[in-house]
């Protein structure tokens, strides 16, 4: 009774909303507003929306496929595909993560499913790191806005691919003997119970799976944005400016600033070109591995999915992984 009562009033404050949103599309029109909205905040708004905008393709498309996978793929399938030795396994799906050209906030649930599935921890993880990044998507993005530049395009490539192999390595190391994700009592029941309960087929259970996937989703993908749009109006940028001449600094303010703004990997070049005369060409390669492995947004879905120990640990290994490939990168290539 009292998860229903929640459930009810969760669905009240959505509808709430909606309404509220909807009323003021239609009424917009014929009121007269008798303040003016500062300029910043417009500036969060549109942001706001850009995100969204740029971000919801590819999570349609995140939580269609985990659908799929819960549907259709059982855990069987998952075990013949994986290598036995779990450290053979890592280069082949290090490689097989360049198929799926979704973002970081896309890849989250998809990867979700298939450790529920069977999938190894650290194989998971992964996807997770080397899918935003390891497309031929991505790759013809980088490509185009580095034109002058296109060693940038294939540096990106190549220390995505090396950072995802060395921190499923670690994550393996730390985390192989505990399971790490949360579950809920309904994820407990197998999906055949579920169709014969609902007395559904299997194309009905996979649109009530897709759903029920973007609407727990979803709320995070929101708040991260707002936070995102919120930094990107408000951080002061002459501070990065100051900070852009030291080689062991920069990067890492530029994966910082890769955090907060969190682009899809598929646009965000186009941001790090931007920077090309102000920062080198180490911390712009920061920014571009860096940023579609962790950000706000995926960040919050990460904490939704996984136990907390692991999300902290698992951003400081990233972290920590992506800066020490830079600056050996910057030493021994720049």
């Amino acid at each position: 009774m009292r998860d229903q009562g929640i459930s009810l009033w969760k669905q009240t404050i959505g509808l709430l909303i909606f309404g509220a949103i909807a009323f003021s599309f239609l009424v917009a029109d014929y009121i007269q507003i008798q303040f003016e909205i500062p300029k910043s905040w417009l500036n969060v708004c549109t942001i706001f929306l850009s995100i969204i905008l740029e971000a919801l393709p590819f999570v349609f498309l995140g939580v269609f496929a985990s659908a799929l996978i819960q549907t259709f793929v059982s855990e069987k399938a998952i075990q013949k595909f994986i290598p036995k030795n779990p450290l053979i396994a890592i280069i082949p799906v290090a490689l097989l993560s360049a198929v799926f050209p979704v973002c970081e906030c896309a890849i989250i649930p998809v990867v979700r499913r298939l450790i529920k599935k069977g999938m190894p921890l650290h194989l998971g993880v992964i996807f997770i790191v080397g899918s935003p990044i390891l497309n031929p998507i991505v790759f013809a993005s980088t490509y185009y806005a580095f034109q002058s530049t296109p060693g940038i395009a294939y540096a990106r490539m190549g220390l995505a691919f090396i950072s995802a192999i060395l921190i499923g390595i670690l994550v393996y190391v730390c985390f192989r003997k505990s399971n790490q994700l949360k579950w809920t009592t309904n994820e407990f029941l197998d999906s055949s119970v579920l169709v014969n309960e609902r007395n559904t087929s299997k194309l009905k259970l996979l649109m009530f799976n897709a759903s029920d996937e973007f609407f727990d989703m979803g709320k995070y993908l929101i708040i991260g944005t707002i936070l995102a749009s919120l930094f990107q109006t408000f951080f002061n940028r002459d501070i990065l400016v100051s900070l852009g001449t030291s080689d062991t600094v920069s990067p890492l303010v530029m994966m910082g600033l890769g955090f907060i703004l969190s682009l899809c990997s598929e646009a965000d070049a186009f941001v790090a070109s931007s920077f090309a005369h102000t920062f080198s060409t180490g911390s712009l390669l920061a920014f571009l591995v860096y940023g579609p492995m962790l950000d706000l947004k995926s960040s919050l879905m990460l904490f939704a999915y996984f136990r907390a120990k692991f999300v902290i640990g698992y951003m400081i290994i990233i972290t920590i992984t992506v800066y020490v490939i830079i600056l050996i990168f910057q030493y021994l290539i720049l």
